[in-house]
């Protein structure tokens, strides 16, 4: 593969990575296929399989941790399920109601009022909304470590190939 077609790699893997924090890019999954792209068109060799499997690898834990820890940390102050389902209703709402930070307004917004409505106290709605944002925020941090990783296992992939 040439330089030119390295640097436009790199270019959508950073892309990629700005779209772990930014909602509507699809950020670790552009990382990842612009990885899979350079193992795919540069060459088929032992290196290049063992970058694939370790994208790949950190693709699924950075996914994992976006949807999983949230959940968990929601748990663990006592949210049920239904509450996250709510927020993620709000959150696909917010996202065409408020252009870019629609998706966090909603989402926390109707975390916070089926908490507010299952509970019927706003401190504990809160302490609820706050243990769900957390959670996110760790998901985030594990997935933007996830698409970093990933960005430096194939920039030792093209140094060793």
């Amino acid at each position: 593969m040439s330089t030119g077609a390295e640097l436009v790699v790199l270019l959508v893997m950073l892309v990629g990575v700005v779209g772990v924090l930014v909602p509507f890019l699809p950020g670790l999954l552009l990382v990842w296929a612009a990885g899979i792209a350079w193992v795919w068109f540069d060459g088929h060799g032992p290196a290049h399989l063992v970058v694939g499997v370790v994208l790949t690898g950190l693709l699924a834990v950075g996914i994992v941790a976006k949807y999983v820890l949230p959940a968990r940390s929601a748990s663990g102050a006592g949210a049920p399920t239904s509450t996250l389902v709510v927020g993620a209703a709000g959150a696909v709402v917010g996202f065409f109601v408020i252009p870019v930070v629609g998706l966090v307004v909603g989402g926390v917004a109707a975390v916070y009022l089926a908490e507010l409505a299952r509970l019927q106290d706003f401190a504990l709605a809160w302490r609820s909304t706050w243990a769900v944002l957390r959670g996110i925020g760790i998901g985030m941090l594990v997935e933007l470590t996830a698409a970093l990783l990933m960005v430096g296992v194939w920039s030792l992939g093209v140094l060793v190939t």
